[in-house]
């Protein structure tokens, strides 16, 4: 069995005295793991950094078998590592990858979506908004998606100020009644809504974040939200 294909390095970690086993991210093959002979040398161990961009390799003797990988680097994404904030984001993105994707399920439109991200992280003032919304993107790809598009009480399209944590659909400012303490902020920015300031940028990871925390990882089993993701979001909410 073998394939070749491109993706970016989630995880690693060493394998023996020499080798290292990784976890990648590739549109054909879903999140993979395998063996990279001499992965931890002088030579290779720089190189394999996770969001690193990799040509693979893989090569195994049965379909199930973790196999082994021959990688050369495309693209290193090590300049983040002077921006504290881009760094933190893409160390979130490489951990929710690795936390929530089932082993070896495609999903092209999610790699597309998260490498088009990882190239944004740093450059201008828009890349925490295009994280916040790939976090979006990574609850519907998942099957726990927001529904923002209507007031789950009337069906108004007006004033969706509030989400329910529990349906994770958008509640109107007048149906929210008595609830209303008890529903997340819906801040624009969610809803597509021009610019976002730091606070709405805080306000919307407090979102995702409910759902990732109390909803996704929880049917995941035991794994609790990656320490990376409360990382980055509590750098936003500093700066808000």
């Amino acid at each position: 069995m073998d394939w070749r294909d491109e993706g970016a390095l989630l995880a690693v970690r060493q394998h023996g005295e020499t080798s290292a086993i990784v976890e990648v991210f590739t549109a054909a093959h879903g999140r993979h793991a395998g063996v990279v002979r001499g992965g931890a040398s002088r030579k290779l161990a720089p190189l394999l950094q996770p969001g690193a961009q990799l040509d693979l390799s893989w090569r195994a003797r049965l379909e199930d078998h973790i196999g082994t990988f021959t990688v050369e680097p495309l693209r290193s994404r090590a300049g983040l590592l002077s921006d504290r904030l881009a760094l933190a984001a893409l160390n979130s993105v490489c951990a929710l990858l690795h936390a929530t994707l089932p082993e070896r399920e495609p999903h092209p439109d999610l790699y597309a979506s998260s490498i088009v991200l990882l190239d944004t992280l740093g450059a201008g003032p828009a890349w925490v908004l295009a994280y916040l919304r790939w976090e979006l993107m990574l609850l519907e790809e998942l099957g726990y998606g927001l529904d923002l598009t209507s007031c789950a009480r009337t069906g108004s399209r007006e004033d969706l100020v509030y989400v329910s944590p529990k349906s994770g659909r958008a509640v109107a400012r007048d149906a929210a009644g008595d609830w209303a303490d008890r529903l997340l902020p819906l801040p624009p920015c969610l809803l597509g809504q021009g610019p976002a300031e730091p606070t709405e940028l805080a306000a919307g990871l407090a979102v995702t974040g409910h759902f990732l925390e109390h909803r996704l990882f929880p049917d995941l089993g035991t794994r609790p939200l990656p320490e990376a993701r409360r990382r980055f979001a509590a750098m936003i909410a500093r700066q808000g």
